[in-house]
């Protein structure tokens, strides 16, 4: 006499795969495709063309630099961010969560701004987006640097003609956070991340010099931007200029706020970010076990 089969029951199926393994905590949450990179560098090498074409073609001076064409670069970035998400939902490497992430982000980024309002050069604005860069990948960085820039903008009344150059230049300080050597970790990732903050402070200030001073350095001074002169003689010009002005001042205080918002908030501000990223398991693969079957 035999006995028949039992049907199976939940316990008696072994998972077909493991159980995904915790996001890594270095690893960024929207995954930048070779196909998004090229959107990237498209995207950067418009940028430097938006700050150095005057070097290239002679502008003529006004009194408001870029009043003209602002609006038109804002309507050229703006299609080239969006390109970046939908090219990234099309592929699969973002997702609502991470979506929802970013907004959340930028809406915490834009609410620091006016915390320093860029008095005597104390931004706010840059710590987080360097931390979020770091934690959350190159890709992300490179969009919330766009989105809290402009989301502050209008939370502040800073929207102007230097907007789409300030997005522009934020996005790159996310994205080179996110490009940070990853095996860094500890206080060694601190000093990393403190060493850059304090780079980026001086670099944004720099770059950002750049979309007015053709315009309003004035004629026939040693500061001047000449129209016709050569790339290396004006870039000199424009490299004394910036340490004469922006750089003991607006970028010092910048680089100082950044350095110290790191140094006393980062591992806090880090450790939530990555609990963040391991809760919301952007890495977990989606997949249906059959629970049983009959004989």
């Amino acid at each position: 006499m035999t006995t028949p089969n039992p049907t199976p029951t939940v316990a008696d199926v072994r998972p077909l795969e493991p159980p995904p393994e915790p996001t890594s905590p270095n690893r960024g949450v929207l995954r930048v495709l070779p196909r998004t990179w090229v959107i990237l560098t498209i995207a950067s090498v418009a940028g430097l063309a938006m700050f150095f074409w005057p070097l290239f073609a002679a502008p003529e001076p006004e009194a408001m630099a870029h009043s003209a064409d602002a609006p038109f670069i804002f309507i050229i970035a703006m299609p080239v961010i969006l390109a970046i998400v939908l090219a990234e939902l099309s592929s699969g490497g973002i997702d609502p969560k991470v979506l929802a992430l970013l907004g959340v982000l930028s809406a915490v980024n834009a609410a620091l701004r006016p915390l320093g309002a860029g008095t005597a050069g104390i931004e706010t604005v840059f710590f987080m987006l360097v931390l979020a860069g770091r934690v959350f990948g190159p890709g992300f960085g490179f969009v919330m640097g766009t989105t809290s820039l402009f989301a502050s903008a209008l939370l502040t009344a800073g929207v102007g003609p230097w907007l789409p150059f300030q997005m522009v230049s934020s996005a790159w300080i996310g994205l080179g956070a996110g490009l940070l050597p990853r095996r860094v970790n500890g206080k060694a990732e601190i000093a990393m991340l403190a060493g850059y903050a304090v780079f980026s402070a001086y670099a944004f200030g720099f770059i950002m010099n750049m979309w007015f001073w053709p315009f309003t350095a004035g004629i026939d001074t040693q500061l001047s931007f000449v129209p016709g002169d050569p790339i290396l003689e004006n870039l000199h010009r424009f490299v004394i200029f910036t340490l004469t002005t922006s750089s003991f001042g607006w970028d010092t205080g910048r680089a100082l706020t950044n350095l110290i918002a790191i140094l006393l908030i980062g591992p806090a501000v880090l450790a939530v970010l990555r609990r963040a990223s391991r809760r919301a398991a952007f890495d977990a693969p989606i997949t249906f076990t059959p629970v049983g079957t009959r004989d």
